[in-house]
C-alpha cells in the first residue's frame, strides 16, 4: 500500500526541499519504491538541487495537459524517481494546479512511498498537498518565527481534513538539542520524529547537486536522514499507521478533493 507524505513548512528557507530529497533518497536506498514530486509549481527547487533543471518535460507540461505524467518521471542512480516542476514563468502560467489530483492517482500504483515537496507558506496551490497526503510532515527550524508559521500550516492542514504526522526539526544546533526538540513538540502539540543537526556537509553536497546521504554518508545530517527513513519505513511506523486505519485512505481523500473540493 502506497504511503503519501507531504513535506511542508510554514515559511521558505527551512530546508524543506533538502529534507524531501534526502529522505526520499534514503528510502530508495532501503529498497523502497520512492517518488518525490515538486508541487511548488511557482518556485520550483527540487529539480535544481538534483541537476534536473534542463528536463524538457516537467510537472508544468503535465499540469498544462501537454504531456503524460510518465514522461515527467526521472529515475536517478540511487533508484529514487523524481517528478520536477519547471523553472520558467511561462510554464507556471500554463500549469493548472487542479490537475495535481489526477497526477497523483496515476503515481500511487508504482510506489511504496510518495513524498510531495509542498509550497512554503499558505497559498491555494499548497492546500491540495496538505489535504490528500496520508500524513503531513512539518519541517521546522529551532526559532520562533519558523515555529509560528508551522503552527499556521498545522491549523490549515487540520482545517482541510489532513493529518499531521510529526515534526522534522532541521538545522538544530548541538547545544541543548534534546531540550529544544522537547519544547517544540510540547508547544506545537506534535511529536518530533527526528532532529537533523546543522551540518555544512548539506550545503557542500548541494553544490554538487547530490544528496548529502550519497555525497557524505558519514556526516551527522546524513545519519539523521537515514534514521528518519528507517522510522518511516520500519515496522513500528507501519503499526502506527495501521492503528489509525479508521481515517480515510489516500484514494478516499483523493476522490473527495476531486469531486467535492478541498
Amino acid at each position: 500500500m502506497t504511503k503519501v507524505y507531504t513535506i511542508a513548512s510554514g515559511k521558505g528557507g527551512t530546508g524543506k526541499t533538502m529534507t524531501t530529497v534526502n529522505l526520499g533518497t534514503s528510502l530508495a536506498m532501503l529498497g523502497k519504491r520512492t517518488i518525490v514530486l515538486d508541487a511548488d509549481i511557482g518556485m520550483a527547487n527540487l529539480g535544481l538541487v538534483l541537476g534536473l533543471e534542463k528536463s524538457k518535460i516537467t510537472l508544468h507540461e503535465v499540469l498544462a495537459g501537454k504531456a503524460d505524467i510518465s514522461q515527467a518521471v526521472y529515475e536517478l542512480p540511487t533508484g529514487l524517481k523524481v517528478v520536477p516542476s519547471g523553472i520558467s514563468l511561462q510554464g507556471f502560467q500554463n500549469a493548472d494546479p487542479d490537475r495535481l489530483q489526477f497526477v497523483m492517482s496515476k503515481l500511487v500504483a508504482d510506489a511504496d512511498f510518495i513524498l510531495i515537496d509542498a509550497p512554503a507558506g499558505i497559498s491555494k496551490d499548497g492546500v491540495i498537498p496538505l489535504a490528500i497526503a496520508d500524513e503531513v510532515l512539518l519541517v521546522v527550524n529551532p526559532e520562533l518565527s519558523s515555529m509560528a508559521d508551522a503552527v499556521k500550516t498545522k491549523v490549515l492542514t487540520e482545517m482541510v481534513g489532513g493529518a499531521i504526522g510529526g515534526i522534522i526539526l532541521n538545522r538544530a544546533s548541538a547545544e541543548k538539542t534534546e531540550l529544544t526538540a522537547q519544547k517544540i513538540g510540547d508547544i506545537m502539540g506534535v511529536q518530533v520524529l527526528e532532529v537533523i543537526p546543522e551540518d555544512p556537509s548539506v550545503r557542500r553536497a548541494a553544490a554538487f547537486k547530490t544528496p548529502v546521504v550519497v555525497k557524505y554518508p558519514d556526516s551527522s545530517a546524513a545519519i539523521a536522514y537515514r534514521r528518519l527513513a528507517g522510522k518511516i519505513a520500519g515496522s513500528k511506523n507501519v503499526e502506527m499507521l495501521q492503528a489509525s486505519g479508521k481515517r480515510e485512505g489516500f484514494i478516499d481523500r483523493l476522490a473527495r478533493s476531486l469531486f467535492k473540493g478541498v
